[in-house]
């Protein structure tokens, strides 16, 4: 049935630049491509040799820390997913050095349909293989990074597909080695995504529950207007893919041995909670209510959360503001002992 889908539109591509302005591009609001940011990094040039000047070069940042890695069978397709119940996964997890793990991916040859999944998911560079960044990074301008600390990443399998899901951060992903595409839409395509549940999920984030190789359009009708929204990245090796928090993103490895690097980073203070814990609270306190109470209380949402800040003190004096008043980190901990009193009592 993808056939009768719409086709998702090409993401913006912009030329490359030494030191990418990520808060100005983040800032726009849709994915923006960087074609060759990182063509002269050393693994994307030892990449282009081979899949084993690649996982060479690798391995000589490795001090041994096991890996994480995700090992399917064939019949997935590398859809790493739920099983058929929607309770469980279609994967197992193995706990092994980063050197058995690239000796598993190497050998299963050209990734071809009788060849298992192999997926090594987002691995922390610094801990597992430092001094890979004193050669290989991302080094934006104005000195983001210094003062928003990004989370530097890697992703190493086969031919593998990480289902549409939406992270809580911005995102800029390098293609190191292989091919890679995104499909993304915003965060208002959430409902014509059709999530699956909250727990357990394949990765840490919901997922979409749509395949997108083989779209149940009778099961999933409104997908076919979630693609009347989507952007297509189509990533070469070296290109620089950014994208801003919160935007679903279907990622497909389209070679035998493919190897992304990204950075996750976000602007907010580290005082602030996970925006999902007010999710979750909200299930708990508001989804059950009455429709007419569930849209009262929206409107008192927008004044006091998703509205201006400063509208909803603009009337009374500064002494009274109390936790009406910009957040700061000693305001932090007192919402937050506040809350935990309220929830455990």
């Amino acid at each position: 049935m993808a056939d009768r889908l719409p086709a998702a539109r090409p993401a913006r591509e912009l030329g490359d630049t030494d030191a990418p302005d990520l808060a100005a591009l983040v800032e726009r609001n849709e994915p923006v491509i960087l074609r060759g940011y990182a063509a002269d990094w050393p693994l994307v040039r030892a990449g282009r040799v081979s899949p084993q000047s690649a996982a060479d070069y690798l391995l000589r940042f490795d001090r041994g820390r096991p890996v994480t890695g995700y090992v399917g069978d064939a019949a997935i397709r590398g859809r790493f997913h739920y099983d058929e119940t929607v309770t469980g996964l279609n994967f197992q997890t193995q706990t092994l050095p980063l050197r058995a793990f690239l000796a598993q991916l190497l050998e299963g040859g050209d990734g071809s349909r009788d060849a298992p999944a192999l997926y090594m998911g987002s691995t922390d560079l610094d801990a597992y293989l430092p001094g890979f960044r004193l050669e290989n990074d991302l080094i934006p301008s104005g000195g983001l990074f210094q003062r928003h600390p990004p989370l530097a990443s890697i992703w190493i399998g086969n031919r593998t597909i990480a289902s549409a899901h939406y992270d809580m951060a911005n995102n800029a992903a390098i293609c190191a080695v292989g091919r890679r595409r995104f499909t993304l839409f915003p965060p208002d395509q959430i409902g014509n995504l059709y999530p699956g549940p909250l727990a357990p999920t394949p990765g840490g984030q919901v997922v979409s529950m749509v395949d997108f190789a083989r779209p149940d359009l009778d099961r999933y009708p409104r997908f076919a207007d979630a693609m009347t929204h989507a952007v297509v990245a189509e990533l070469e090796p070296g290109d620089l893919l950014i994208y801003p928090a919160l935007w679903w993103h279907h990622v497909q490895a389209l070679e035998a041995f493919n190897i992304l690097v990204n950075y996750w980073w976000n602007a907010a203070p580290d005082y602030l909670d996970t925006p999902m814990d007010s999710v979750m609270h909200a299930m708990l306190s508001l989804r059950d209510r009455p429709a007419a109470e569930k849209q009262a209380w929206r409107a008192i949402f927008d004044h006091y959360v998703f509205g201006d800040s400063e509208a909803a003190i603009a009337h009374l004096p500064p002494a009274s503001h109390g936790s009406l008043a910009p957040l700061d980190e000693a305001m932090a901990r007192r919402l937050r002992a506040y809350l935990l009193q309220r929830l455990n009592r």
